[in-house]
């Protein structure tokens, strides 16, 4: 099997997670990467012998590119993704979508006509667990889900504007935005709530919320809420889902060190665990590329306008403590 060359562009914080799972898939190799900091795309370049480029116009034209991770702020997804997929290079594209959806928007388009896949990087997506619990809530109504995203994260000065990049709503809620509407359907209205005090850094100057709530309204008649916090340095993480059935109770732990599933459907108890979904989602973005079936997307950006959809209506719903309709 001739390796697929990969190309990455953005090489800050989320980078650490996707170039050693690049480096540990089968059957890829990447060969270029791209950042605006010169000292962070030699980090990554230089040990794997890559090309190293500060701008990604310039890595697409010299390069002979199969597949293209996309890991920018959210703002700068739009035009390396539409010059890479116009040129049929396929994308992994670093969730949410994008920031706004008139990008967004671009971005489906560009993907329904290719000739390049994009595919969007919401891991949880792509976790088994999903499965398990689309197997134990099979022929049920789902009541009520409750997402939990507690712990520190870094400061970058984009995820820091909440202009930017959507501060905790888009970077951690949507997550369980797009969990949530995974396992529950689509969401008719939301409502959202944020605390007024500081709890990741008191004295760094930032406009994004440390502490939201948010509460979904499924068409389907189902309530969701996510709480999310942004702790300071040295406090747990903790990322859960809980979801309550007609005959269900189901709790889902989802990282940082396990991915388990644990509760009761239909009177039998439940236990399954499985490991990182980002491999298994890296995996199964190379395997459409080479088959071409676009069927076994986890989530594509059709699907992914619609969660970016639902964060924004948060977003509105905080700024005007109004119920917002989608």
């Amino acid at each position: 099997m001739t390796p697929l060359r990969a190309g990455i562009v953005g090489g800050g914080w989320i980078a650490r997670v996707h170039v050693p799972a690049i480096d540990a898939a089968d059957g890829v190799e990447l060969v270029a990467a791209c950042d605006i900091d010169r000292a962070k795309v030699e980090a990554i370049a230089g040990p794997r012998g890559a090309q190293a480029y500060e701008r990604w116009e310039e890595m697409l034209e010299r390069e002979r590119l199969d597949v293209l991770w996309v890991c920018t702020p959210p703002l700068h997804h739009r035009d390396p993704v539409l010059a890479a997929l116009a040129a049929g290079i396929h994308v992994y594209l670093e969730k949410p979508i994008a920031r706004t959806m008139d990008d967004a928007e671009a971005i489906v388009a560009a993907a329904s006509v290719g000739p390049g896949i994009c595919v969007v990087g919401y891991q949880w997506h792509a976790t088994e667990l999903l499965d398990d619990v689309r197997a134990a809530l099979a022929g049920q109504r789902v009541g009520m889900l409750v997402g939990r995203n507690y712990g520190p994260v870094a400061g970058r000065p984009w995820f820091m504007d909440q202009a930017q990049g959507g501060g905790q709503i888009l970077e951690r809620g949507s997550h369980h935005i797009d969990l949530q509407r995974a396992i529950a359907g689509e969401i008719a209205a939301v409502e959202a709530t944020a605390g007024s005090v500081r709890l990741a850094r008191p004295d760094a100057a930032a406009s994004i919320d440390d502490s939201i709530s948010l509460v979904f309204h499924f068409a389907d008649g189902a309530l969701g809420a996510v709480h999310s916090v942004w702790s300071r340095d040295g406090q747990p993480e903790l990322y859960a889902t809980d979801v309550l059935a007609e005959e269900a109770t189901l709790a889902l732990e989802l990282g940082p060190e396990a991915y388990r599933l644990t509760g009761t459907s239909r009177g039998e108890r439940l236990a399954t665990e499985h490991g990182e979904p980002m491999f298994r989602s890296i995996d199964r973005f190379l395997e459409v590329v080479r088959s071409g079936d676009t069927s076994r997307i986890f989530c594509p950006p059709a699907d992914a306008i619609r969660t970016l959809a639902v964060a924004l209506a948060c977003e509105r719903a905080i700024e005007t403590g109004l119920r917002v309709e989608l």
